[in-house]
């Protein structure tokens, strides 16, 4: 098999006496030696095939067809014989230089290179001629395979890129200046030391390179030439030099040489020691080739690849090469080639050099494989943010292709952003949950106007009536059990909102306690009742016969009941039906409202827990602030239970379920709360009561009401008149605002506790701030009892009623 570089080459003989050895060897490098005499290869000069001509004067005249055989036994690299006299080389030398004069006026051959191969041992070759008539080289017989090697190996390929260029005519120009650019960029020198004599023969090149004049180049001493050569060089290119000569093997060395330039250069300088008959001793020949542009192109490579490398290795993206996998031109996958260290960071793959993204990745999406198919055909670089749902990431992406059509590599620069969009997904979502909250809020305000608005216009019509009619006691008496209902739903509109608040902030504080799923449906109808009945609905109520024991806060699961039973009297029409029902189900029991309402649409079944909605219902029509099924919801859950809602649609009525854990077995019976007694309660006596308020009206209205039951009730309306009247009528009871200006009810609590003339006095917080915290506080600042506004009458009877039972039992025991 020839190789890559092989050329066909003209060998030609003086005397048609081709040397069989040079053919020999010229095949053996891979070459085809076409052998013609002077004569033919003048008369073949057309042909296009030849890349080089190879002139071999090895042989004299006188022996030239015996010798040839003799040579050509000898085998390649063994040399092209010995020549005859020195007369006859003379005249072979003349014959020789003619030749390549034919050769070069010969129009076909006239742009080849021409190497000639002189005579061994023949001083007297005419070396000068053969460069002037246009030899290119001459070299010494016998020729060296790897000297001639690397010489064909050169001219060839120039030869080669020259006849390429010369195929198109815009280029020629170029081709040629390139070609000779080339060939003066090789700086290629050759010389010749005789060691005996010390004198080195160099040519132009040789001169230039090492800066010595043309008279040192035509035969001074070698000393010129080691003092050009770089000092740190020296030792280890004269050790090769002096190793050569005791060896006679060639050798090859790279070094730095200062020229003409005064700039020191680096070559690559071979020699092989040689034998000359004509004159004995030993001769040192060989070629320096200046090789500074190829190292200061590695140089610049070599710093670009490790700016590229270094950029590579710490850039935060992930960067990896890939070349794309074709089926019936489809692509299907991808190999990875080459990565950067941030490629596992994005993608979490490791060792994937070599492996395809499926091995890697099975089941990976297969737009990526359509997307880099398309980048590869088309040329055109594509950016794009896409999901890899396979890897569960997402990825901002740069890919173009490396290198050009018919290159199946994609370079791809990308990053997770996975953390990105899920954050602008949560963004977004939280963007839309505030848009509805705040939908949601305006609704919640607008309805709690018109919730608490219903209350008080009747309050307002029957304060009207009783002042036009003062004297009528059956109208007063209608009117004050209207006024009384309407301010019990006031209160009721105020502790929905307060448990919403301290649900929220997490404030509810559960009072459990064993009781029965009987106990706690049967409070909770007997509230409910009235709404019911309001609305001539029919309430069937159906319970399990066994008690079913609850640890539980019974007020607020009684407030759950409350709430799904009011909400179904709401929400359907007059004249309705409703089923409450509660059963035992596993470990759990399992309450349901059940109602022939006006029902829920599917699609809203999800959000009737939702705080502050009344899906697919009218709140003025039915009332509420769209906050009772949340307060369900979030009291359910405290108890560790589940609620649950189902309709089929519209005008189809509801199902409203909760499910909450039953007592473990052995757990105590429930015991029925006791009840209010119907009987009058004992007459209280009267005491001294001080009522605090900055609301004016707020503090005469409770004065009034106390005195009407029997108490004796003064009003004072800030707290340095309460400290004075308190020092002055010695009270047994004080009612305090705490948001009062100046002193508030906190401070004025400490210094009344601080005097030691008022330490029996009951102090009673009367604010409207009611949560835990609130209590907290008012406990610390010395209050006894905390209410909350508006206070049931009965409760400040109640009170009154304890606090003088036990006074006048204190007082009893110390007579």
């Amino acid at each position: 098999m020839r190789a890559s570089n092989s050329a066909r080459i003209l060998l030609v003989e003086p005397h048609d006496a081709a040397s069989g050895a040079l053919a020999q060897l010229l095949s053996e490098l891979g070459h085809t030696p076409l052998r013609l005499d002077a004569q033919a290869a003048i008369a073949h000069a057309a042909s296009p095939e030849l890349a080089l001509i190879v002139v071999d004067a090895s042989m004299t005249a006188a022996g030239s067809r015996a010798d040839a055989g003799s040579r050509a036994d000898a085998g390649p690299g063994s040399g092209t014989g010995s020549g005859a006299g020195s007369g006859t080389a003379s005249a072979h030398g003349a014959d020789v230089i003619a030749l390549i004069a034919r050769l070069r006026a010969a129009p076909g051959l006239a742009g080849l290179a021409l190497i000639v191969i002189a005579p061994e041992g023949a001083p007297s070759f005419p070396l000068a001629q053969a460069y002037a008539a246009g030899a290119i080289d001459v070299l010494p017989s016998p020729v060296l395979a790897v000297a001639l090697k690397a010489k064909l190996a050169f001219l060839i390929d120039a030869h080669q890129t020259a006849t390429r260029q010369r195929r198109s005519d815009s280029d020629l120009r170029d081709t040629r200046a390139r070609l000779e650019i080339t060939l003066a960029a090789a700086e290629l020198a050759t010389w010749t030391w005789d060691v005996a004599a010390n004198r080195v023969t160099a040519d132009a090149a040789m001169a230039r390179l090492f800066n010595v004049p043309p008279e040192i180049a035509a035969g001074g001493p070698l000393q010129h030439y080691l003092n050009a050569i770089h000092p740190d060089d020296l030792p280890h290119t004269t050790a090769l030099i002096d190793s050569a000569l005791a060896s006679g093997q060639p050798y090859d060395v790279e070094y730095r040489v200062r020229g003409s330039d005064k700039l020191y250069h680096n070559v690559i300088a071979r020699g092989q020691v040689v034998g000359d008959a004509a004159a004995p001793g030993q001769h040192l020949r060989g070629v320096v080739i200046d090789i500074t542009r190829q190292k200061q192109a590695e140089a610049r490579l070599g710093a670009s690849e490790e700016r590229y490398r270094t950029l590579f290795e710490s850039v935060d993206t992930g960067v990896c090469i890939i070349e794309v996998l074709f089926e019936d031109d489809t692509a299907f996958d991808y190999r990875f080639i080459e990565l950067n260290p941030a490629f596992v960071k994005h993608t979490g793959l490791v060792d994937a050099v070599g492996k395809t993204v499926l091995e890697m990745v099975p089941g990976h999406d297969s737009h990526w494989f359509s997307t880099y198919g398309r980048v590869v055909t088309s040329g055109v670089p594509v950016r794009l943010v896409e999901e890899a749902r396979a890897m569960g990431r997402w990825f901002d992406v740069y890919a173009t292709r490396v290198g050009g059509p018919g290159s199946r590599l994609v370079a791809v620069l990308f990053t997770d952003i996975s953390e990105r969009v899920a954050a602008d997904a949560e963004l977004r979502r939280l963007a839309a949950d505030l848009s509805e909250a705040d939908r949601r809020k305006t609704e919640f305000l607008a309805t709690l106007a018109h919730e608490l608005r219903n209350p008080l216009a009747p309050i307002r019509s029957g304060l009207q009536v009783l002042r036009l009619n003062a004297g009528n006691a059956a109208v007063s008496a209608r009117v004050q059990d209207i006024m009384d209902r309407q301010i019990d739903h006031l209160v009721a509109l105020v502790d929905d909102l307060l448990d919403v608040a301290r649900i929220t902030r997490g404030q509810i504080a559960l009072k459990p306690e064993w009781t029965s799923v009987q106990q706690v449906v049967t409070d909770a109808v007997d509230t409910s009742r009235p709404l019911i009945d309001g609305a001539g609905h029919q309430l069937r109520v159906d319970l399990p016969a066994q008690p079913l024991a609850l640890y539980a806060d019974p007020t607020r699961i009684r407030q759950v009941i409350n709430n799904l039973l009011n909400n179904a009297a709401r929400y359907t029409p007059q004249g309705g039906r409703i089923t409450l029902s509660a059963r035992q189900d596993s470990a759990d029991v399992l309450i349901s409202v059940t109602d022939n309402g006006i029902g829920i649409a599917a699609d809203q079944l999800a959000a009737v827990f939702d705080l502050f909605t009344q899906v697919g219902r009218s709140a003025h029509q039915a009332g509420g602030l769209g906050i009772g099924l949340s307060l369900v919801r979030s009291l359910a859950e405290q108890h560790g239970g589940q609620v649950g809602a189902a309709s089929a649609g519209l005008g189809h009525g509801s199902v409203f379920s909760v499910r909450l854990p039953l007592a473990p077995p052995g757990a105590p019976p429930a015991t029925p709360a006791p009840g209010k007694s119907d009987a009058a309660a004992p007459a209280a006596s009267a005491l001294r009561v001080i009522v605090v308020d900055d609301n004016v009206d707020a503090a005469a209205t409770l004065a009034e009401l106390l005195t009407l039951i029997g108490h004796a009730a003064e009003v004072a309306n800030d707290g340095p008149a309460a400290l004075a009247m308190a020092a002055l009528l010695r009270p047994q009871v004080m009612f305090l605002d705490i948001g009062m200006p100046g002193m508030d009810g906190y401070a004025l609590a400490r210094a009344l506790r601080q005097d030691g003339r008022h330490a029996g006095v009951l102090l009673v917080a009367l604010t409207g701030w009611g949560s835990g915290e609130d209590r907290e506080r008012t406990r610390a600042a010395g209050f006894d009892v905390h209410l909350t506004k508006p206070v049931d009458l009965s409760a400040l009877a109640d009170l009154l009623a304890e606090h003088a039972r036990r006074a006048g039992a204190t007082a009893l025991a110390a007579s």
